[in-house]
C-alpha cells in the first residue's frame, strides 16, 4: 500500500513497514494543545457531552503552561480517515482556542 508524501503518509508507511496491520481497528490518539487549562477543560467537557464513548484525557504538557487533551478513537487508520478526523479535531480545538498537534497509535 502506498501513501501520499506528507507527514501522515510517512507515519502510516513507517507503521506498515514496522508490521502494524493498518486494515485492523486500532486505538488512535489525537493530540490537542491549549495554553490555558480552562480551555482544555472546556473541550473535555464538550466531548464528554457530545461523544461520551470517546476516551479523553487531559494532562500538563512537557512545556510549561501548555495542556494536552488526548482523544482516543477506535478506528481503522487509513490515510483518509486520519486526515478527516484530524480536520474535525482541528475545528473543534479552535473553538476552545487550541489546536490539533498530530496523532499516534497506542502500542
Amino acid at each position: 500500500m502506498t501513501f501520499p508524501d506528507d507527514e501522515t503518509g510517512q507515519v502510516l508507511a513507517e507503521m506498515q513497514t514496522a508490521g502494524i496491520n493498518l486494515s485492523e481497528m486500532h486505538k488512535v490518539v489525537f493530540f490537542q494543545l491549549f495554553e490555558q487549562e480552562l480551555q482544555a477543560k472546556a473541550m473535555v467537557e464538550h466531548l464528554a457531552a457530545q461523544a461520551p464513548d470517546m476516551q479523553v484525557a487531559i494532562e500538563p504538557d512537557e512545556l510549561p503552561n501548555v495542556w494536552d487533551v488526548n482523544c482516543t478513537v477506535n478506528m481503522m487508520p487509513s490515510y483518509e480517515a486520519i486526515v478527516a478526523q484530524e480536520a474535525e479535531f482541528e475545528l473543534l480545538a479552535n473553538k476552545f482556542n487550541g489546536y490539533n498537534d498530530g496523532w499516534g497509535i497506542e502500542a
